[in-house]
């Protein structure tokens, strides 16, 4: 092999070209040359589980073959390929495809933005036409969320880290506990911690004293993500639902990462029964390629021409590949699927849970799974468990890797590892990835049982 075609060589251009900003590669020292379904290779020729797919983008995998088609079929055909907001068929025929998948009670009264091609666009996007619409200025998220890296977006992140470097964010956020249930914010855990959420929500929007004024918005994740896994409880989100629509707030719901059939219904807020009045949807949308929008009620478009653009807004590819990816993750089949593959690794991880002492939680819903690591030795919290154990975490994502399994980490302190896999993903694949991962996590159990 070349000197010139090593992941060591690759690794080491980049470190020397990209910024100190750069995240994925110093957890996963590889170069990717080829890439299919759950599985990526390296120019080394070495293969990889891959359970991470683009952080949730790749809802149909590397490189699915009907995807690239349409891609292909596209370019073939001399179709424009940029178009700012200029309409084509191949967008009228995404915007048609996005409108079907919604709740019935939206398709006939929603409008779309289109933003620039990340989800922190989105973000921005609603956060503007929500303050446009109502004339008021604060917005309140949730401890644990995760919203974007742009100066607006970050403000609504509850992680510090991306925070305390960066002064003079978006000012007029206030964040509330969001429903956590085994590290409870509340001290009580299960229904009584959401219930208590609920009713601290409830009662410091309605009460004259509370200090917090009627906000331009209210922003949630039905199931948090880099926050950890957490999904919120339905009573929860029926509770924020109710209290928003009678105070006259708009309600934004990011399903950035937890939509588009992951938690194993097309929107994770589904399951709760809600009907939100915007929802923000990016990564699997553009089937592989740069895509965020943002759906909204009719009532709430009081912005004039130009007051949010992009210009890479009018992304053809994207669009008429995500147009695929909607209409299969749509289908009530794929979902069913998606629902019986996240209930069998989710059994499974629950049973490793049982036989080591360093799995404190599994949770999450249909292909979005959470793993939390505790320190069984360590300080214990309010709810009687071990404090969470980032370097436990980040030491079996590493040992994941050399066995050539990718998963993430994120949570508290970076103490959760994330299923993020293809929503394709087979039961083999899933065989596969268990038992690497349990045989690392058990190999780790008994070292630290042994010191």
């Amino acid at each position: 092999m070349s000197t010139t075609q090593t992941n060591e060589w690759f690794i080491g251009r980049q470190n020397d070209f990209e910024s100190s900003a750069r995240s994925y590669p110093r957890k996963f020292p590889f170069a990717l040359a080829k890439a299919k379904g759950s599985w990526v290779e390296d120019v080394e020729g070495n293969r990889y589980l891959d359970f991470l797919c683009g952080a949730g983008t790749l809802a149909l995998g590397h490189n699915d073959d009907e995807v690239a088609e349409a891609m292909i079929a596209l370019i073939g055909s001399g179709a424009p390929l940029h178009t700012l907001d200029l309409t084509t068929p191949v967008k009228d025929r995404y915007v048609e495809t996005i409108f079907s998948i919604l709740p019935e009670e939206m398709q006939g009264n929603a409008k779309i933005q289109f933003c620039s091609p990340s989800g922190t666009d989105a973000t921005d996007a609603a956060i503007k036409l929500c303050k446009t619409a109502t004339g008021r200025g604060n917005v309140i998220a949730f401890s644990g969320g995760y919203h974007g890296m742009g100066h607006g977006a970050l403000a609504l992140t509850g992680n510090h880290n991306a925070k305390m470097h960066v002064q003079n964010l978006m000012p007029g956020v206030q964040f509330m506990p969001y429903p956590y249930s085994y590290r409870c914010p509340f001290g009580l855990g299960g229904e009584a911690g959401a219930a208590a959420a609920a009713a601290y929500f409830e009662r410091m929007l309605s009460d004259p004293e509370s200090g917090v004024t009627r906000p331009a918005a209210v922003i949630i994740e039905p199931i948090q993500g880099e926050g950890g896994v957490i999904p919120a409880p339905a009573s929860f989100l029926q509770t924020v639902r109710r209290v928003t629509k009678e105070l006259g707030i708009p309600l934004i719901v990011d399903e950035i990462q937890c939509g588009i059939g992951r938690s194993g219904q097309v929107f994770a807020f589904e399951e709760s029964g809600i009907i939100p009045d915007v929802i923000l949807m990016s990564k699997a949308i553009g089937g592989s390629q740069p895509m965020s929008v943002v759906v909204y009620d009719k009532s709430l478009d009081k912005w004039t021409a130009g007051a949010h653009a992009g210009t890479f807004r009018g992304n053809q590819l994207a669009m008429a590949a995500g147009t695929v990816v909607l209409r299969r993750i749509s289908d009530p089949e794929f979902l069913s699927s998606v629902r019986e593959k996240g209930a069998y690794l989710k059994a499974a991880l629950e049973k490793l849970q049982g036989e080591v002492s360093i799995i404190g939680d599994v949770r999450g819903r249909g292909l979005m799974l959470g793993i939390e690591f505790i320190d069984p030795d360590g300080k214990k919290d309010m709810m009687g468990h071990p404090e969470a154990s980032g370097a436990i975490a980040a030491e079996v994502q590493r040992r994941c890797f050399s066995h050539h399994l990718v998963m993430e980490k994120g949570g508290r302190g970076g103490s959760v590892m994330r299923c993020l896999c293809a929503l394709t993903v087979t039961k083999e694949e899933i065989d596969t990835m268990i038992g690497i991962f349990s045989d690392v996590v058990r190999e780790i159990d008994r070292e630290i049982n042994c010191r």
